[in-house]
């Protein structure tokens, strides 16, 4: 008995060891990430996401970090998804604060955009939506050669902006060892 409890918890423990190991690596488009310190892994939300996770403010609120994959040509491209994710606010575009950005890493471009308003938090085609004051908007669309990788972090402003260089350090690392 004493033997067989040993062996239960050896097993469970190893078991939890790599499902937190595995939680934190994942792959969109055939990019390999490796989710930043800190960053909490969740379980998708929907079918759509490749990987979600939390990132915790000092203040106990959170931003959401999301990846997305939709397959060579798909989803509208750059301009379409950056406008999408602009017109996600309530205020118009030219209120934003909005930039927008690209970098080329390893041979690869990657956009990113920056937008600070009332975010109208819901489902992005059709449904209610719940405006939140005072959120930040920051997105990466990485131009893979298995198509876009979309990143999106949503939440306060002041979170989404402490998250930029962990985000930017992920996407230059996935890049650098592909």
């Amino acid at each position: 008995m004493k033997h067989t409890l040993r062996r239960f918890f050896c097993l469970a423990g190893a078991t939890l060891i790599a499902v937190g190991v595995q939680a934190e690596k994942f792959t969109a488009g055939g990019i390999s990430f490796e989710g930043p310190n800190g960053w909490q892994t969740q379980k998708p939300s929907s079918s759509m996401r490749k990987a979600q996770f939390v990132v915790k403010g000092k203040d106990g609120k959170t931003a959401e970090v999301v990846f997305f994959h939709f397959g060579p040509g798909a989803a509208g491209g750059v301009q379409a998804n950056v406008q999408r994710w602009l017109g996600q606010f309530k205020e118009p575009t030219d209120k934003l604060k909005a930039k927008i950005s690209d970098e080329t890493i390893d041979g690869t471009k990657v956009t990113y955009v920056t937008a600070e308003g009332t975010f109208m938090k819901g489902p992005p085609f059709g449904g209610s939506k719940v405006p939140v004051p005072d959120s930040g908007l920051l997105g990466a669309i990485i131009d893979g050669k298995q198509g876009a990788v979309f990143i999106k972090t949503t939440g306060p402003k002041a979170i989404v902006k402490s998250a930029e260089k962990a985000l930017k350090a992920m996407i230059n690392m996935a890049l650098k060892k592909k």
